[in-house]
């Protein structure tokens, strides 16, 4: 008897099964071996630091217990780079206890540049605490130290954590909904935590704290201030640095700071946070952008149209804004009667579509406008042009046929693409469907979930599911452009809209003589004028095309010899010619006029001194510092308005779109 119930162990220790990689290969090994002594097996460049094992997210101390399909994760793939950034808050939250014992430790995510931590502490964190905190963090690698998954009961973890008086752990543990919960520990540190993460403290190769700021707890402002560290991980030491470096050059693009510089706009605290005042030469980047956008809508079929700021609330209630977005809008009260700041564009269009009577033949309808609109962000949240209360859309609302809905969506999938290739830019889209807090029956969200997902297909583009993040009434596509640091910013959107045309009782007869509800698009091209300017600032670091610079040309006179022929240069060039000219006669040396000049990025300086008089021409000097050389005043008009043109040459209403995926 003895015998077979050893013979039995055995046979079970003893079963194999078979791993498939994601490149087709297999390793058969025993029943319950760990992932990393397979892997320890395999020939492999990269070390990975976890694992997906028939689609989970697993540490590699997982063991096996069936055939399954297993695809490893380095520290350069999305997910596991991810991973390796939270091993490394773990790590940092390690560092902060080990110096600070009286801290305690709340969350700490990876995020999209690295990761971050908050901690209830009474005094900020300094440059020097983050100096001490890094040097031990680099103990901490250098003790290569196994992270640990345990499994304890809610009960367990609460008294573990209610022990080390670690109250916001408690607090967390107590909603999960769940009977257990899982706990990672690296040496004396424990972390509530799902995971995973890397198999030790020693896998993390290159890491940078970044800074420290304020955070309330959960986001909630009614709750403790707390204090948030940030930091980034790389897979090595040449992409750490790689990422410093644009991290500096970030600062030196700060479109607040360049803002500043070139006088282009200001946020005054006496006028209000998130309120943007342009200067002169703000208001004219912003008015060619603008004009440039007019055009390019009027050419694509576009009616421009203009709504009041303020509108009723029984409309705002009408449209679901009242219950959907209250939070966000501001009230007013005029004569007894209560109005609403308007927060979006698509009432005043939604009324002028119902001005007249509507045949499928007068469809589709475009309505565009630059319209202002406030909304109601907390001032934790704002950030120079990026984030404002008041700003201007390129809002457009298109009322068309549910058999013209793919058209009109892929025309403005066309029009997005012709913008971006103007300015540079790549981007990435993002499919968005319906949120938990939003209108409608199923039915119209399906239909028109179905609508944005064809003409994306059409275009063969490659796209995220964003789940739970549409619009409240309607899903949406997000175009999020890359700058030339990489960055991704929100651009344009395209929102497909069954329910407020409902709502609002929109109707077209239809060839049958009978009446017919439409479907509205809102749509985006730039988004937000201020937020795309603050990102136009830092994309050209301040030197923009020429085509969009507010000044284009500035002219240095040499001495008061050539002030009357430059007047006659500046009637030419600006008056003639509308090219954005300047003058600059001061009783100043040439340098100096030159040096500022470049400090203001101005495309072109035009020298002229007694030869330039004499020959009637002109010197033109890039901002990068080149001599282009004399030449005639008509010729130089000629090369200027021949490079306008070759920047504008990406828009075409004919191209065909491409991304960055």
């Amino acid at each position: 008897m003895h015998f077979l119930w050893c013979h039995f162990i055995y046979a079970v220790r003893m079963e194999n099964i078979t791993i498939t990689f994601a490149d087709g290969s297999t390793s058969t090994v025993p029943q319950g071996t760990m992932l990393s002594a397979v892997i320890a097996e395999l020939k492999i460049k990269k070390p990975p630091v976890a694992a997906k094992l028939d689609g989970e997210l697993v540490d590699l101390q997982t063991p096996v217990q069936r055939d399954s399909h297993v695809s490893l994760l380095d520290a350069e793939t999305q997910e596991g780079l991810e991973i390796y950034r939270h091993s490394a808050s773990h790590i940092m939250a390690q560092a902060v206890k080990k110096l600070y014992p009286e801290v305690m430790v709340t969350i700490g995510p990876a995020i999209e540049d690295g990761f971050y931590y908050d901690f209830d502490t009474p005094e900020p964190f300094t440059p020097e605490d983050l100096k001490r905190i890094e040097n031990s963090m680099q103990e901490i690698i250098k003790q290569n130290l196994p992270f640990t998954r345990r499994v304890l009961t809610k009960v367990e973890a609460i008294n573990l954590f209610k022990a080390r008086e670690e109250d916001y752990k408690v607090e967390l543990i107590e909603e999960i909904p769940a009977d257990s919960v899982s706990l990672y520990q690296q040496g004396d540190f424990i972390d509530l935590c799902r995971g995973p993460h890397v198999p030790s403290t020693g896998a993390i190769k290159a890491f940078k704290l970044t800074g420290s700021a304020g955070a309330y707890w959960r986001g909630d402002e009614r709750n403790k201030m707390l204090q948030r560290i940030y930091g980034t991980a790389f897979a090595d030491k040449k992409a750490l640095k790689e990422y410093l470096n644009r991290v500096a050059e970030a600062k030196k693009r700060d479109h607040r700071k360049l803002g500043k510089q070139l006088d282009l706009f200001s946020i005054y605290e006496e006028a209000g946070a998130g309120l943007v005042v342009y200067h002169p030469k703000g208001a004219l980047l912003r008015r060619i952008l603008e004009d440039f956008e007019i055009k390019e809508h009027v050419k694509r079929g576009y009616l421009l149209v203009k709504g009041p700021q303020i509108l009723k609330l029984d409309l705002w209630e009408k449209s679901g804004h009242l219950d959907n977005y209250r939070e966000n809008m501001y009230f007013t009260e005029v004569e007894g009667k209560k109005y609403g700041l308007k927060p979006m564009n698509c009432l005043a269009h939604m009324l002028i579509y119902k001005s007249g009577l509507r045949s499928y033949k007068d469809l589709p309808l475009r309505y565009f406008e630059l319209g202002t609109v406030n909304r109601h962000e907390k001032s934790g949240v704002l950030h120079g042009l990026a984030r404002v209360r008041e700003f201007t859309q390129d809002d457009a609302h298109i009322l068309c046929t549910p058999d013209q809905l793919h058209q009109e969506i892929a025309g403005i999938i066309h029009f997005v693409v012709d913008v971006m290739n103007i300015f540079g830019f790549e981007f990435e889209i993002e499919l968005s469907t319906r949120p938990q807090k939003s209108i409608g029956n199923d039915e119209d969200w399906s239909r028109a979930l179905s609508a944005l997902r064809s003409a994306l297909d059409s275009f063969n583009f490659t796209y995220d599911i964003n789940e739970g993040e549409g619009a409240f009434y309607g899903p949406k596509i997000d175009f999020k452009l890359r700058d030339c640091l990489k960055r991704s910013w929100q651009c344009a959107t395209i929102q497909c809209d069954f329910v407020l045309p409902e709502r609002f009782d929109l109707t077209y007869v239809g060839d049958d003589n009978e009446k017919h509800r439409p479907v509205m698009l809102h749509r985006v091209i730039l988004g937000s004028i201020e937020r795309f300017l603050g990102v136009l600032i830092e994309h050209y670091a301040g030197a923009f095309p020429l085509w969009l610079a507010p000044v284009q040309v500035k002219i240095l006179t040499i001495s008061e010899q050539q002030n009357d022929y430059a007047q006659t240069v500046v009637h030419k060039l600006l008056c003639e010619n509308d090219i954005r000219t300047e003058l600059d006669i001061r009783n100043e040396s040439l340098g100096l006029k030159i040096r500022e000049a470049q400090m203001q990025k101005i495309p072109y300086m035009l020298v002229i001194g007694n030869k330039e008089m004499q020959e009637h021409g002109v010197s033109p000097r890039l901002r990068s510092g080149e001599n282009v050389g004399f030449m005639k005043i008509d010729d130089f008009i000629e090369k200027i308005s021949h490079t306008c043109k070759e920047e504008l040459q990406g828009i075409d209403t004919d191209s065909k779109p491409s991304t960055t995926r």
